[in-house]
């Protein structure tokens, strides 16, 4: 039987429930809330099993992960409670109550164990039905956190051409804050999806015009902003195997135009 951990901010929650139902102990409460959640969803199952339409298409969830979300796209959290990981050492930073709907708008906190400064397009949010110690056991927790901060990356620059032109955000910061945490993870990006921010010493493919661009170095002095790149600028996969062309200067607005395009993808090293 796994250890449910309980801190002292949510004591008083759980001995109202406790006094409510009669339980012995908060273990106990916490037990009972999961049972009654495990019974509420197979429940659920089975009355969309009896009256969905075979016919009718399976449309999946718009996210990877049922029970991790990244802290900036949480809209509720169960019975109001979450449990903050960090996706680059994955270290458990906190537990925090919320009220739904959850209002999240910026959240910053530093991990203790590998002092990165985390904010709300980072955290992953684990919610109580996430089997957190099982993923553990099976090595895969970690891998779990990198993929539903990689996929949240993903789909939060899938409009980002739009909210550009309409002036609604700044994608220079954006994206600056995509290929900091990139950094400092030491993430390499999946090669098939369309890359969120370009690094020096990596390789991208235009998918449209198969253009290549090596990235040499960063020129910029700013390290909060996206800055200017030299790079080079390869017309084809055939061209890159012969003579380098000169560098030429991208500039931030470049850069963040090639994200929002959503047609970059990294060449592996195999690759180049």
């Amino acid at each position: 039987m796994a250890t449910i951990r309980v801190r002292d901010w949510t004591k008083e929650r759980l001995d109202e429930i406790s006094e409510a139902e009669g339980h012995s102990s908060h273990d106990s409460v916490v037990k009972s809330l999961l049972k009654d959640r495990e019974l509420a969803r197979y429940a659920g199952e089975a009355t969309t099993e009896t009256t969905t339409d075979e016919s009718e298409a399976w449309n999946p969830p718009a996210k990877a992960f049922e029970d991790l979300t990244v802290l900036a796209e949480l809209e509720r959290a169960d019975n109001g409670l979450v449990f903050l990981w960090c996706p680059n050492c994955g270290n458990e930073i906190a537990h925090i109550e919320l009220d739904n709907p959850v209002s999240m708008s910026v959240f910053e906190v530093e991990c203790q164990r590998c002092l990165t400064r985390l904010d709300e397009h980072a955290l992953v949010a684990i919610e109580i039905n996430y089997p957190i110690e099982q993923r553990i056991v099976d090595e895969a927790l970690q891998s779990d956190l990198r993929d539903c901060v990689i996929d949240y990356w993903t789909r939060r620059v899938e409009g980002l051409g739009d909210e550009l032109a309409a002036g609604d955000i700044d994608g220079e910061q954006l994206v600056w804050q995509f290929t900091r945490y990139l950094e400092e993870f030491g993430w390499e990006w999946p090669t098939d999806r369309p890359v969120v921010g370009i690094r020096p010493g990596c390789v991208y493919r235009n998918e449209t015009s198969d253009e290549r661009i090596e990235v040499v170095e960063s020129v910029s002095g700013d390290h909060s902003a996206v800055g200017e790149y030299r790079v080079r600028r390869y017309p084809d996969s055939d061209a890159f195997d012969a003579e380098s062309p000169p560098l030429v200067t991208v500039d931030a607005a470049a850069v963040v135009d090639l994200v929002a395009d959503r047609t970059l993808y990294r060449v592996p090293d195999t690759d180049e």
